[in-house]
């Protein structure tokens, strides 16, 4: 999929984690983070994505082919990430 922004590797495991119900404070853990450092890069995904939350996110990241359908735990597809 040709996106307008290049994926990095954090914004890949941060979309991974919503798609797998994790909660911010847990995926911040997991990428050492701040929960509001999470909360900004999910709010620059939302912005480049175009979509209002975060069920819309993991939505369109599947419609675009940024994760892999048919997997669990969801995972990005390998040409996605940077």
């Amino acid at each position: 999929m040709n996106l307008k922004f290049s994926l990095s590797d954090l914004d890949a495991r941060i979309i991974e984690s919503i798609a797998a119900g994790e909660r911010t404070v847990h995926i911040a853990n997991k990428v050492y983070l701040s929960r509001q450092g999470v909360e900004y890069h999910v709010s620059k995904l939302l912005q480049n994505l175009r979509v209002p939350n975060r069920p819309a996110l993991i939505a369109k990241a599947y419609a675009m082919g940024i994760l892999a359908a048919g997997t669990w735990p969801p995972t990005v597809s390998k040409d996605e990430a940077a």
